[in-house]
C-alpha cells in the first residue's frame, strides 16, 4: 500500500515539471525564434512479486512475471527545433532563417549561436544584437571584394560613409535603333557622361549622320568655342549595317565600326587626359524611330557607402552613393548534427553540448545550412492549442495522482481503526 503513495509522489512531482515546461512554452509564445520543448515520461523500476516461468514439455505451459510499478520519472525535455513562421518587418538589419542553421555571435571571448536575427548597426559600424550587444560574425570583404573564407569568422562591419575611388570611364556601350528610313544627311545625336580619374564628370555630345544607305558617320563633340560652336573631338567614325543580302547576317545589325576610341585632353579640374572606348556593338538599324541611350558605363565618380543588400546566401553587398555595388562582407552560419543537443544559454543563444556536434560554419544555403530572408523575423514555433492541451493533461494528471494518495490515506486510515 506504501508504493502507491510514492509511486503518486513520483507522479506529482513530475507533472509539475510537465507543468512548468508547458508555462515556459506559452510564456514564449511571442518570443523571437523561440523553440519549444516537450516533456517525455517513462516508467521506473518495477518490484518483481514472482519471476516468469517456461512451459513444462508434457504438462503446464508457461506463466508470467508478476510485477508492482514504482512510479514514473521524467523521461526527457526535448528540444523541439521546427521553423517558426516567417514574418515581414520591413527593417533592412532584421534576418530570419528559412531552414536549419544559426547565426554567429560573439561577445568578444566565446561564440554563441541564434536564430534571433533582429540586428542593427553599432555605433562602431558593427552589425550587433541591441538587446545584449553581441556582435554578428562573418567574414569581411578586402578593398577588392574578395572574401576568404577560409580564414576565421570575424565581426561583420557595415562602414556607413566610408568611400570608394572614383573610376575613369574606360568603355561606354550604346543600345537602341537608328531609323532606316531617315534621308541622307539625317542626324541623330545622344549625350554621354565620362569620368576621368578624379571622379569628374565630362559631358560629350555624339552625333550620327546618316551619308547613304545602311551606312551612318560618327563624330564627338565636347564644350564650345568663343563663338558658340561645338568644338569637336577627335575623327570621324564610319558605321555600316547589313542590308540583308547576306543570310549569315541578319538585315539591320552592324557589319563594320564595332568600336570608336576617344580621347579628352586639357580636361576641368587637373586629371590626366581620358582615352576610352564606344561600343556601337548593340545599336541596330530597322524602320522605327531613332532612339540610344547608355547600355553600360564602366566610369563612376567617388561615392560613399549609403545602404547595403543581404543576399540569400548571405552575401553583404555595398551600395553607394554612386551607384556602385560592391562586395562588403558574408554573413556566417552555423549547423550541427544533432541542433537538438544544443544547450539554451538565455537570451535567444544556444551553446554546443557534448551531444550537438561542433559548429560547422560556411555559407547560407550551402551544406544543409538554411537561407537568409531580410527584412524579415522568425516567430516563435510554440503551438497554444498544443500547449493548452498540454496544459490540461498535465492538470488532469497531477489531479488523478492527488486523488491515488488520498484513496491511500482513506486505506490506511481505515487499516487503523481495525483495532479499535
Amino acid at each position: 500500500m506504501m508504493r502507491s503513495l510514492f509511486s503518486a509522489i513520483s507522479g506529482l512531482r513530475n507533472h509539475m515539471s510537465y507543468m512548468d515546461v508547458v508555462g515556459n512554452n506559452i510564456a514564449n509564445v511571442n518570443t523571437t525564434a523561440f523553440k519549444s520543448s516537450r516533456v517525455t515520461f517513462q516508467d521506473i523500476l518495477s518490484q518483481n512479486i514472482s519471476g516468469a516461468g517456461g512451459p513444462i514439455e508434457g504438462g503446464r505451459g508457461g506463466t508470467n512475471p508478476d510485477q508492482i510499478g514504482l512510479g514514473m520519472t521524467l523521461g526527457g525535455i526535448d528540444n523541439l527545433m521546427m521553423q517558426g513562421s516567417i514574418q515581414s518587418t520591413g527593417k533592412l538589419t532584421d534576418f530570419a532563417i528559412q531552414g536549419d542553421g544559426f547565426f554567429v555571435v560573439s561577445d568578444g571571448e566565446r561564440e554563441f549561436y541564434t536564430r534571433d536575427g533582429a540586428f542593427d548597426v553599432g555605433v562602431d559600424g558593427t552589425l550587433v544584437n541591441p538587446a545584449n550587444g553581441l556582435r554578428v560574425m562573418g567574414w569581411v570583404a578586402d578593398a577588392g571584394g574578395e572574401i576568404d573564407m577560409d580564414g576565421n569568422v570575424e565581426p561583420v562591419s557595415i562602414p556607413f560613409g566610408t568611400r570608394i575611388d572614383a573610376v575613369s570611364t574606360g568603355e561606354i556601350q550604346l543600345q537602341g535603333n537608328l531609323n532606316a528610313a531617315t534621308l541622307d544627311e539625317g542626324i541623330v545625336s545622344t549625350t554621354l557622361t565620362v569620368y576621368d580619374a578624379l571622379g569628374n564628370a565630362h559631358t560629350v555630345r555624339l552625333e550620327l549622320e546618316k551619308q547613304a544607305d545602311n551606312q551612318w558617320q560618327v563624330q564627338a563633340y565636347m564644350g564650345e568655342d568663343g563663338d558658340g560652336n561645338p568644338i569637336a573631338v577627335g575623327g570621324t567614325h564610319d558605321i555600316e549595317f547589313a542590308d540583308g543580302s547576306d543570310p549569315d547576317v541578319p538585315a539591320g545589325h552592324l557589319i563594320d565600326g564595332d568600336t570608336m576610341e576617344l580621347t579628352l585632353t586639357d580636361l576641368v579640374g587637373g586629371a590626366d587626359d581620358l582615352t576610352f572606348d564606344i561600343d556601337f556593338t548593340r545599336i541596330r538599324q530597322y524602320a522605327a524611330s531613332s532612339q540610344l541611350n547608355v547600355a553600360r558605363n564602366d566610369g563612376l565618380p567617388s561615392g560613399a557607402l549609403v545602404s547595403f543588400a543581404v543576399s540569400q546566401t548571405g552575401e553583404i553587398a555595398g551600395i553607394y552613393s554612386n551607384g556602385a555595388h560592391r562586395t562588403i562582407g558574408q554573413l556566417a552560419m552555423a549547423g550541427f548534427t544533432n541542433p537538438a543537443g544544443l544547450e539554451r544559454q538565455g537570451e535567444n543563444l544556444w551553446s554546443p553540448s557534448a551531444n550537438s556536434g561542433d559548429a560547422m560554419i560556411g555559407r547560407p544555403g550551402e551544406d544543409g545550412r538554411g537561407i537568409v530572408n531580410t527584412g524579415t523575423l522568425e516567430s516563435s514555433n510554440v503551438d497554444l492549442a498544443e500547449q493548452f492541451t498540454n496544459m490540461i493533461t498535465a492538470q488532469r494528471g497531477f489531479q488523478s495522482n492527488s486523488r491515488v494518495i488520498t484513496a491511500t490515506d482513506t486505506m490506511l486510515q481505515d487499516l487503523v481503526n481495525i483495532i479499535r
